[in-house]
């Protein structure tokens, strides 16, 4: 595929790990970053070393604190702002002439899920809602089981495409069709989505479960993965229910793969957050789970999966649905249940 421009809103890890990969394609790469520091490490040190440290990258790889810049004359525009920032973010390119002509195709890797006054919505439906109409049904969502860091490093990853635009979901396959990247398409939007948020649930109580066992005579790897498994049987349970399409979509990359290495890998910041709740006393310093989410900044890295705690376990009620493992993660974050106390719930200990 010839050389095309990209701009990436959102200069995080996976941002810009991908940028990296893309570099590696020979594409023409432009960063968006909030933070002043981020924008000056990548153009002068060529490291993003607040949210991706020890990871070289391209020297053609260009960072920018100017958004409408950023996306302006590109090929392709992939989001990756926070979904918590996710509306806001938006809105601020929509009018670009580059986007007002439907010329531009855009991509999303952001997860989890943007409150509404209609309760929460998925990644693509928001990004549509804040785009001109052309861009309906036309976006398209990236996921997988993808860690920044081994992006970055180039070591082989398998990503999804979906989109209901089957042009569309090509092109993004082509695009990242770089060394490192196996990428394939679907149609199952709502159900890659899914995946993708609800997967950092699971790894939060992965993660609170790895600690216990540590200290624990009864909890051991059986347990582990009788949790995850557990876990995919509940990110299915919610996928169908929220309009999900096949199937294969979580027996696949972008169902099982992503759940284990979101679950397992050193990298996992939700993994990660989960160690933390029973390590450290974490939770000291919030008073519910909408304490944490308003301030989720004092954490000093971002858990998804606590944010998307909140929505799922919203939808859960509202579908009338049973999901066990985010009730039990949504009554810790909001301070009613001890951690030990709810993995001996799901796991019936007396």
């Amino acid at each position: 595929m010839e050389s095309k421009t990209v701009g990436i809103i959102g200069g995080g890890a996976w941002g810009t790990g991908l940028a990296q990969a893309l570099a590696r394609g020979s594409h023409k790469v432009t960063i968006w970053a909030l933070e002043k520091e981020v924008v000056e490490s990548i153009n002068k040190e060529h490291e993003n070393k607040k949210f991706l440290p020890g990871y070289k990258l391209d020297e053609s790889i260009v960072c920018s604190d100017d958004i409408r810049a950023v996306a302006s004359d590109k090929d392709f525009i992939i989001i990756a702002s926070p979904s918590l920032y996710l509306e806001s973010t938006i809105k601020k390119i929509a009018d670009v002439p580059n986007i007002q002509d439907g010329t531009t195709i855009i991509a999303a890797l952001t997860k989890g899920f943007v409150p509404s006054s209609e309760g929460p919505k998925l990644i693509l439906e928001t990004i549509e809602n804040a785009l001109p109409e052309h861009y309906r049904d036309c976006t398209v969502y990236v996921a997988g089981p993808s860690h920044a860091e081994e992006v970055a490093m180039g070591k082989v990853t398998g990503l999804v495409a979906a989109s209901l635009n089957p042009k569309n979901s090509i092109k993004v396959r082509e695009l990242l069709k770089v060394p490192g990247l196996l990428v394939y398409s679907s149609f199952d939007v709502i159900g890659v989505q899914i995946c993708a948020a609800a997967k950092n649930v699971v790894a939060v109580v992965y993660g609170a479960m790895d600690a216990i066992s540590e200290t624990s005579d009864i909890i051991g790897d059986n347990s582990e993965s009788l949790l995850m498994a557990a876990g995919l049987n509940e990110i299915q349970t919610l996928g169908f229910a929220m309009g999900a399409t096949h199937a294969e979509t979580f027996t696949s990359i972008s169902g099982v793969g992503d759940l284990d290495v979101t679950c397992k890998s050193k990298y996992g910041r939700n993994r990660r957050f989960g160690l933390d709740l029973v390590k450290t006393d974490m939770l000291s310093k919030f008073t519910d789970i909408d304490d944490l989410i308003a301030n989720v900044g004092k954490i000093g890295y971002l858990p998804e999966g606590a944010i998307a705690c909140k929505y799922v376990h919203e939808i859960g009620l509202k579908k009338n649905i049973k999901l066990p493992l985010t009730n039990a993660l949504y009554k810790i974050l909001n301070k009613e249940y001890s951690v030990q106390d709810a993995c001996n719930e799901l796991l019936n200990i007396n």
